[in-house]
C-alpha cells in the first residue's frame, strides 16, 4: 500500500512537471496571479485606509490596481498563445499594466506615509487598518517585481527545464526473441 502511493505522489509530480516543461510561462502566470488574489483578499484593509485618510486619488489608485490587475493576466495569457511565437505588442502591453499597478501601489503607499508621519496627530486604532494595508502593497510589489523578473528570463529558464528527464522508466523482460510474432491463436 505505501509503495503504490509514493508511486502515485511521484507520478503526479512529474505530471506537473511535464506540464510546466510545456508551457514554462506559467510560473509566471501563477506569481502574477497570486499577487492579484493577495492584493483582492487584503482590500478591505485598503478600502477602509481610503476612507480613514480622506485623500485625493486614494480610491482611483484602488480601483487602477484591481483592473489593471486582472487586465494584465489576460495580456499575459495572450501574449503567450498555444503553439505559437510570443505576442510581443500584448507582452508589452502586459508590462506597461504592471508597471501602472506598480505605481499605483507606490502613490498610494506614499500618501498614507504622508498622512502617518512621524509627529502627526491622528487616532491610534487607525493603525489596525493603515500598517496591515502598508505591508498588503509591500507584498504586492514584491510579488509584481518577482512576476516581472520570471518573465524576463523566461528565454534562459526554460531550456534548463527541457533538459530535466522526465521519461517513465518502463522494465522489460530482456528477452525479445521469446515473443510470438506469428499472429496464430493458441
Amino acid at each position: 500500500m505505501g509503495n503504490r502511493v509514493l508511486k502515485a505522489i511521484t507520478e503526479f509530480f512529474r505530471k506537473r512537471l511535464v506540464a510546466i516543461k510545456r508551457k514554462p510561462h506559467t510560473i509566471p502566470l501563477l506569481v502574477f496571479g497570486i499577487a492579484y488574489v493577495y492584493y483582492s483578499l487584503n482590500l478591505s484593509y485598503i478600502a477602509d485606509s481610503t476612507t480613514i485618510v480622506h485623500s485625493k486619488g486614494l480610491g482611483l489608485t484602488e480601483f487602477l490596481s484591481m483592473l489593471f490587475g486582472v487586465l494584465l493576466l489576460v495580456c499575459f495569457m495572450n501574449a503567450f498563445p498555444h503553439r505559437k511565437k510570443v505576442n510581443v505588442p500584448m507582452l508589452v502591453i502586459m508590462f506597461l499594466m504592471v508597471g501602472l499597478v506598480f505605481y499605483c501601489d507606490m502613490y498610494y503607499a506614499g500618501k498614507l506615509n504622508d498622512r502617518f508621519a512621524p509627529g502627526m496627530d491622528f487616532p491610534a486604532a487607525w493603525h489596525a487598518f493603515v500598517d496591515p494595508t502598508l505591508t498588503t502593497l509591500r507584498w504586492h510589489r514584491i510579488l509584481l517585481l518577482i512576476g516581472v523578473a520570471l518573465t524576463a528570463l523566461l528565454p534562459v529558464y526554460t531550456p534548463l527545464l527541457r533538459k530535466i528527464n522526465t521519461n517513465v522508466r518502463i522494465e522489460d523482460n530482456g528477452n525479445i526473441s521469446s515473443i510470438d510474432l506469428s499472429g496464430e491463436d493458441a
